[in-house]
């Protein structure tokens, strides 16, 4: 994380009214713990948003095991910084937090803490009692203990993490002015376990879901914007941090290795787009370039790393189908309506009173070592919208913002502002277009100018039709292009280092003589290909060219060229002429037709 800020003399410390531009009547200080606690007060920024009374500052209490990425965040945030030490010795009005952990009960304020996750799910022995990391809601790890799930009906062996004494009475007091809670079950359960924390709890709904509600109308940009084309179904992969989790290899178990090379040969590669998208204590505590190595070839298989702060909302909302474990992440996206396939059931982590538990026991389960399309396509195509999750995540759904700045500003003692309170909408992510550079498998089937293609980095059971093997040229292993029959690229055409498309491409047969084709990608619609036998063509992605009944299928075609590519390949093997005024050929992938316009190019 990087030497603690020194202690700050603006706009609060020794001296300060000298130095400000501006008084201010109410003080509030954000506590952050770790990234993932961050991300959550980074949600509740606008509620104060345009008020000239208050002045935001953070710190950070330097308690969580998980420091990587803290300084980022705050650097982002753009607050005034102070150590955790001056920000104890600071009067505020109200300080907030996402977590538990760390001196929270010495702060010179009213304290408002809310859930991170989705509630209060997850079991955690008492602080130091030898547990790992308060907030992060695992299990005490100092003995292995069963993995089996336990008896519904058992008591729970750890409390609840933030809704039980040991983390809300340490000095057998309550010492949170404010316990935001979500919905009235996990009222239910406080009054159970902790009548004495009562009194502070609010209800005041979950901001973050209500992000995700908002930005539902935008889920087909967000799908373009990860490089989702037309017709493909994009899976998730998403993980929490537990070592029980999906990433993790507790539990004598340790699917994840296996998985990923099998997802890429079995499912696809134009039908289904694949993503992860990773707490981040897996992100920051193992590093992020340790991440990329462990995951390198199921990156060069096609798999997108999703931004573990600022886009794992939008890859859910976009989501066909997620393949998750007993994480918040799963419950918000069985909450959201999409299908959800368990990897992973943590449910001796999990409070068993708790609604995401009994998500958990219920939920559909991926099979690891049965056929994966199978189950994928059955996971997407039976599956039937629960309502009970969205029912739990909130009990107010789309009003958090009027919920939460009421109780914050009830707190300072400050009349609210008059305008309404609103949360910033989620932001729409950078264009990352798929970038495949393994050796590709390619199959496919013509019948007149229709060329069935079906693409995949492995050898699926099953597969049909006539084979070629396309390969990338930045390929991790030259050799594969000695045997390749198609070989890509993608780039600019006018990128002076590699000469343009067609000196590119005739470059590339004479280098490889087993080349057949050689594939300039020039754009998300457009390619060049050189044919060794029968010359080169210009191909580009072409609107709906079918009938009035085949428009819906041909609205446009919305596939990788390179699939072009390999259609045409196939096509010309299979004895087809370019005519000389172009012909219109439509490549069937992706759960759809997708037709090209071939033109000689000189």
């Amino acid at each position: 994380m990087g030497p603690e800020p020194l202690a700050i003399r603006v706009p609060v410390g020794e001296g300060s009214h000298r130095w400000t531009s501006r008084s201010t009547r109410r003080r509030v200080l954000l506590v952050v713990h770790n990234v993932t606690s961050a991300g959550r007060l980074m949600d509740l920024v606008p509620l104060f948003h345009d008020d000239f009374r208050v002045q935001l500052l953070v710190t950070s209490t330097g308690s969580s095991a998980f420091q990587d990425g803290v300084r980022d965040l705050l650097h982002e945030l753009q607050l005034p910084e102070l150590p955790w030490e001056q920000a104890l010795s600071t009067p505020v009005d109200l300080a907030i937090s996402a977590s538990f952990g760390g001196e929270l009960d010495l702060i010179q304020g009213n304290l408002s803490v809310l859930s991170h996750g989705v509630g209060y799910t997850k079991k955690l022995a008492q602080p130091g009692a030898g547990s790992r990391e308060p907030g992060a809601g695992s299990r005490d790890t100092r003995s292995p203990g069963p993995t089996h799930a336990p008896d519904p009906e058992a008591e729970s062996p750890e409390p609840t993490f933030g809704l039980s004494p040991e983390w809300l009475l340490p000095d057998g007091r309550p010492f949170v002015d404010g316990l935001v809670l979500s919905h009235p079950e996990q009222l239910e359960r406080l009054a159970r376990v902790c009548a004495e924390a009562v009194p502070s709890a609010v209800l005041a709904g979950d901001p973050c879901y209500d992000r995700m509600l908002a930005a539902r109308p935008y889920r087909d940009r967000f799908r373009r914007a990860l490089g989702v084309r037309r017709g493909q179904r994009l899976v998730v992969l998403n993980s929490t941090w537990n070592p029980e989790g999906l990433f993790g290899n507790g539990g004598g178990r340790d699917v994840l290795p296996g998985l990923l090379p099998r997802l890429a040969a079995e499912l696809p590669l134009d039908d289904y787009h694949l993503a992860a998208a990773l707490h981040p204590n897996i992100w920051y505590g193992h590093g992020p370039g340790q991440i990329r190595a462990w995951l390198d070839r199921a990156r060069r298989d096609g798999l997108a790393l999703i931004d573990p702060v600022h886009a794992w909302r939008q890859a859910l909302l976009a989501a066909d189908l997620v393949l998750g474990d007993f994480g918040a992440v799963s419950y918000y996206a069985a909450a959201l309506g999409t299908p959800v396939l368990l990897t992973a059931d943590g449910t001796d982590v999990l409070d068993t009173e708790a609604p995401l538990a009994d998500f958990v026991r219920h939920a559909p389960r991926l099979d690891p070592h049965a056929p994966l399309l199978p189950q994928v396509a059955r996971g997407i195509e039976a599956h039937r919208p629960d309502p009970a999750p969205a029912g739990f995540v909130t009990s107010a759904p789309g009003r958090s913002a009027g919920l939460l700045r009421g109780h914050f500003y009830a707190l300072m003692d400050l009349p609210e502002p008059t305008v309404p309170a609103s949360l910033e909408p989620l932001p729409l992510p950078p264009y990352t277009p798929r970038r495949v550079t393994s050796p590709l498998y390619v199959r496919t089937r013509a019948e007149g100018t229709d060329i069935t293609v079906e693409r995949s980095a492995g050898h699926p059971p099953g597969a049909f039709g006539d084979a070629h093997l396309a390969v990338h040229e930045e390929t991790r292993r030259a050799e594969d292009l000695d045997v390749a029959d198609v070989i890509t690229r993608d780039g600019r055409a006018d990128d002076p280092r590699l000469g343009g498309p067609g000196t590119w491409t005739g470059e590339v047969l004479r280098l490889h003589p087993h080349c057949a084709t050689a594939v300039y990608v020039t754009g998300p619609g457009t390619c060049v290909v050189r044919s060794r036998a029968h010359g080169t063509y210009r191909l580009a992605a072409e609107a709906g060219a079918g009938t009035e009944a085949e428009a819906g299928a041909d609205a446009g075609a919305d596939a990788d060229p390179a699939a072009y590519a390999s259609a045409l390949h196939a096509w010309l093997a299979y004895g087809g002429t370019v005519p000389a005024r172009g012909i219109v050929l439509r490549a069937h992938t992706g759960g759809g037709a997708h037709p090209f316009r071939v033109e000689a190019s000189g």
